[in-house]
């Protein structure tokens, strides 16, 4: 693929099993913090999934009036609403199904009081409107502690241990959904998300930059899990079935543990570059396990040779990024 547009349509596409999970919950969808990294590709393929004619509507402060009308012409309908605005939310229209994608993860460390009102405020109002929907909630694997490169990483059973204020925040904001389950009986499914891939932003897209300007590669995060964008929407969107009270925890990344210095190698010897690195590898890493993903979900349909291949692909060409790194490398939970 060469456009955005084309990413974009690749990223949006559902499976049989996504349009067979909107099936089993009728009704409107609702994707709240829809304008981010993912927001837009989910909510196209809930469109797309979605063949009965019921609304699809993508909620977000819209900064990107391009991005608006893009899901527009797509057949989205979108609003525009300040989710900290306890009001203004309760202003939303009903709809049985939400996707909760809102939250804040860059410049933690330079405004901690709006990460925390992001991140714990914003899911109270949202939880408050929609307690009576499904609602698929989006966390992250940083709820977890670095595990041992071996264990094959932290499963949703293990006791959240966070390092930082984002992920602290993140935790958060699991609490107060499971809060919404247990006195209203609200149903949740929490998507623990670890490194999604675009070609405009993630982990391949940071290592190949750096491989590209021939920049060292930290290793001491040395090992990764990663997954396609286009995989990790058709999970979540499958999510909505399986919300539930207590919530249902599912982890979503991919299954192979990843070394670092491998993937800057191969991406090396697709850009022609020589690849530099600095430090060592320590012998734990942000790692998650997706044994309850596979045993629930098909298998997702992007390998990772392919990953590699389009990321390498699109950086060689100067396609469009993000501008995003995903700071992966942090191991202090300072993003």
């Amino acid at each position: 693929m060469t456009t955005e547009a084309e990413l974009d349509e690749a990223l949006s596409t559902p499976r049989a099993e996504t349009t067979a999970a909107l099936a089993e919950c009728p009704g409107d969808v609702v994707v709240l913090g829809a304008g981010g990294k993912m927001g837009p590709t989910l909510a196209r393929m809930v469109r797309r999934a979605a063949t009965d004619g019921r609304r699809v509507i993508a909620v977000s402060r819209w900064s990107s009036t391009a991005a608006e009308r893009a899901l527009n012409d797509a057949g989205v309908e979108t609003l525009a609403c300040d989710l900290l605005d306890r009001a203004a939310v309760a202003r939303l229209p009903d709809a049985p199904n939400v996707i909760f994608m809102a939250g804040q993860k860059f410049g933690t460390t330079g405004a901690p009081a709006l990460t925390w009102g992001m991140n714990t405020l914003v899911p109270a109002n949202c939880a408050e409107r929609y307690r009576g929907a499904r609602i698929v909630a989006f966390s992250t694997g940083n709820v977890y502690a670095l595990t041992p490169i071996a264990s094959g990483g932290s499963r949703e059973t293990d006791t959240p241990a966070p390092v930082g204020e984002y992920a602290a925040s993140c935790l958060g904001r699991e609490r107060v959904f499971e809060l919404y389950a247990e006195r209203y009986g609200t149903r949740v499914a929490i998507v623990r998300l670890n490194y999604a891939i675009d070609l405009r932003y993630g982990v391949l897209v940071d290592l190949a930059l750096r491989v590209a300007r021939e920049e060292e590669i930290p290793v001491a995060m040395g090992y990764v899990n990663v997954i396609w964008q286009g995989d990790a929407n058709r999970i979540a969107i499958e999510c909505l079935p399986h919300a539930a009270t207590p919530p249902f925890v599912v982890n979503v990344t991919g299954s192979e543990t990843l070394s670092v210095r491998t993937l800057a190698e191969r991406l090396g010897e697709r850009l022609r570059r020589t690849v530099r690195f600095s430090g060592v590898e320590r012998e734990d890493a942000l790692l998650s396990s997706t044994a309850r993903m596979r045993a629930t979900f098909a298998p997702p349909e992007v390998t990772i040779d392919e990953m590699l291949d389009r990321v390498a692909d699109w950086v060689a060409h100067d396609g469009p990024l993000l501008g995003k790194p995903t700071k992966f490398e942090a191991r202090d939970g300072k993003f």
